[in-house]
C-alpha cells in the first residue's frame, strides 16, 4: 500500500495514476474528503488529514508500506518560515509514530543552499525528517517547466514575456512535472537504507529566450523575454497581495546569481526525458 500526499494536485495526482496502472494500491490522503472521489472510484483506499495534523497523518500513514510526502505550496510565507516548520513536525511525528518502510519526500533544487530564500521551507523539512532513522529518499527536481503558465496569456496577446529568470540567455535547470511524478513513483517502489538525494532535471538546461523561442514556434507568432527590473520586484509583489516578498525575490536571485542549484555534478543526476515544446504545447492546448 502507497499513502499519496498531495493527490489532488498535478504531481501527486499523476504519481497515483501511475501507481495504479501498475496495478499497485494505493492510499489517497487528502484534505477534503470530497475531493476522494476519482480516487474511490479507481479502487483507491482513502484518508482524511490536514498536512499540519500530526495525529490525523499518522493515520493516513499507518499500514503504508511507502509513502510519498508533498506539501502545499506557501509562496507568501511569514518570516521565519513557522508554518514549514509546523509542517516539519507534523510530518516527523507521524512517520515516527506510523514507521513505514520508506518515504519520499518532494523536495527542490538548491535545498542545500545556505542563503534563506523561498525553497528554504524545503530545508527546514528536510532537516528535521533527517532525525527520523527511516528510509527516505529527497526528490529535488529543477525549476519546473510548467511555470511557464503565467506566460501563456502574454505570449498570445502582446508576443511580449516578462522574465524574472536573468539574464536572458542564461541556461536553468528546469524538468516538466510528468517526468517529477514518474520518477517519484519509481523512487518509491524501490529498497534502499538511510537517507538519499535524488536530484532531477529535463533532457537539457533551458534559457529564458528558448521559451520565447517556442511559443513563437508553437503561436506562429513573434514572442521575445522582456527583463522585469529588479529594482520594480518588491512593490509588483507587493502590489499582487504578497505580505513578505523578500523570500521570493531571494529565491529568483538564487537562480539568477547561481547559488540556486544542484548539490551533485551533471552525471550523477537523473534526466527527464519530456521536453519544453511537449509542456508548453500542453500549456497552450489547456488554455484555450
Amino acid at each position: 500500500m502507497f499513502a499519496i500526499t498531495g493527490i489532488t494536485g498535478n504531481i501527486g495526482g499523476q504519481v497515483a495514476r501511475i501507481l495504479l496502472d501498475a496495478q499497485k494500491p494505493i492510499r489517497a490522503v487528502v484534505r477534503d474528503a470530497r475531493k476522494a472521489e476519482e480516487w474511490i472510484e479507481r479502487g483507491a483506499e482513502t484518508a482524511t488529514a490536514d498536512i499540519g495534523d500530526a495525529a490525523a497523518l499518522a493515520e493516513a500513514f499507518k499500514g503504508a508500506e511507502a509513502v510519498f510526502i508533498l506539501i502545499p505550496p506557501n509562496f507568501d510565507p511569514q518570516p521565519g518560515f513557522p508554518e514549514a516548520r509546523a509542517i516539519a513536525a507534523a510530518l516527523k511525528s507521524a512517520l515516527q509514530t506510523a514507521s513505514p518502510q520508506r518515504v519520499v519526500y518532494l523536495s527542490t533544487i538548491g535545498a542545500q543552499a545556505k542563503e534563506t530564500n523561498l525553497l528554504s521551507q524545503h530545508t527546514i523539512i528536510e532537516q528535521t525528517l533527517r532525525d527520523l532513522h527511516l528510509p527516505i529518499a529527497f526528490l529535488r527536481p529543477a525549476w519546473f517547466m510548467e511555470n511557464s503558465s503565467w506566460d501563456v496569456a502574454p505570449a498570445r496577446a502582446s508576443g511580449i514575456v516578462p522574465s524574472f529568470l536573468q539574464p536572458l540567455d542564461k541556461p536553468v535547470p528546469m524538468v516538466a512535472t510528468a517526468d517529477i511524478a514518474q520518477v517519484a513513483a519509481e523512487l518509491i517502489q524501490e529498497s534502499w537504507s538511510g537517507h538519499r538525494i535524488v536530484e532531477l532535471e529535463g533532457p537539457k538546461q533551458i534559457a529564458p529566450n528558448e521559451i520565447a523561442s517556442t511559443f513563437a514556434d508553437l503561436l506562429g507568432k513573434p514572442v521575445r523575454m522582456e527583463v522585469v527590473p529588479h529594482e520594480t520586484w518588491e512593490s509588483l509583489f507587493r502590489s499582487q497581495g504578497m505580505k513578505n516578498p523578500e523570500p521570493r525575490i531571494r529565491m529568483l536571485d538564487g537562480f539568477n546569481e547561481g547559488w540556486i542549484e544542484f548539490e551533485s555534478d551533471e552525471a550523477a543526476r537523473r534526466k527527464g526525458k519530456v521536453g519544453l515544446k511537449t509542456v508548453l504545447k500542453s500549456l497552450l492546448d489547456r488554455q484555450n
